[in-house]
């Protein structure tokens, strides 16, 4: 049984390289990462397993890739990338990777969390222009964070904003215990919370979850922070309420069109703070992604 590793980045490509052991499947690496969907035919060739990191695998090019009958991604947000049901459908499994970087999200989230709170990148930005723009922040010590969605991701937010002297409040889906966390329901979570941060798998349940109507229910002057799915925000609705004040700040690095093209409004609205899809990246998350990816292939070829 091949795989191959379809669109690797250098830096993930030496990582995969370096993890493979003795007796491990064969797993070619094409050294690629801005491949076109339309490639994926001839980038298999006939193997059984897709490694994938960030390309779109819609079903009518699948349904091209004599062979396959695994992909492995490389993260849990496969959903945005490809129909799992419609892949199984066709005899072909989706395997994903959970866990791999939630300290690195997490960390990520708070960044954009502080860098929201004291309009950092909007002072760089204007001082570079020549302007000495001296704005006020919000003091987060003593406020309160809203997490919507706790799993490994948001417990580490939690522990993190609590070690810097924020109160923590959360809602998920279903029940949950963390100790210095209070659990209460949605709607509470968005009324009461001074900044809110986004922590939800993408699925037919969470796509477009954050309405203008709940959007309506945050505190005015709340500041949203997004590192999970862009689709789960009505995307119009929060570039309204940035506009009108009632989010005073936006921290945001998952979007519905990626790459984010310049002339996207969000680029042109000054009390946003943007980052590229990159809260999962460093070497220390690379490392357990990929290898978390062989185990995959391992498990794979054992049947």
């Amino acid at each position: 049984m091949r795989g191959v590793f379809v669109d690797a980045n250098e830096a993930l490509a030496v990582i995969m390289e370096r993890l493979e052991k003795p007796g491990d499947p064969k797993v070619r690496i094409h050294r690629d990462p801005d491949i076109k969907p339309e490639q994926y035919p001839e980038i298999l060739d006939g193997a059984e397993i897709a490694i994938v990191d960030h390309t779109a695998l819609p079903t009518e090019v699948a349904k091209k890739c004599a062979g396959l009958k695994h992909v492995v991604f490389l993260g849990t947000g496969a959903r945005s990338y490809m129909n799992p049901e419609e892949l199984a459908e066709l005899g072909v499994s989706v395997h994903l990777i959970k866990g791999y970087g939630d300290t690195a999200v997490a960390e990520s989230a708070i960044a954009l969390m502080w860098a929201s709170a004291r309009v950092i990148a909007m002072m760089d930005r204007e001082m570079r222009g020549g302007n000495w723009l001296r704005e006020d922040g919000m003091q987060l010590t003593g406020k309160t964070l809203g997490l919507i969605g706790f799993g490994g991701i948001a417990a580490e937010v939690a522990r993190i904003a609590s070690g810097s002297g924020m109160k923590v409040i959360a809602w998920n889906r279903s029940p949950k215990n963390h100790p210095g966390v209070e659990f209460t329901d949605l709607d509470s979570v968005l009324a009461r919370s001074d900044v809110v941060s986004l922590h939800l798998l993408l699925n037919d349940e969470t796509r477009g979850m954050i309405t203008r109507e709940k959007i309506a229910k945050m505190k005015r002057g709340v500041i949203l922070i997004n590192t999970a799915r862009a689709a789960v925000v009505d995307e119009t609705a929060m570039i309204d309420a940035l506009k009108s004040g009632h989010i005073r700040h936006a921290g945001l690095d998952v979007f519905n069109i990626e790459p984010l093209p310049g002339d996207h409004p969000l680029t042109k609205l000054p009390n946003v703070t943007l980052s590229a899809h990159s809260a999962f990246r460093t070497p220390e998350a690379s490392e357990n992604l990929i290898g978390a990816a062989w185990e995959h292939c391992r498990r794979i070829v054992k049947g």
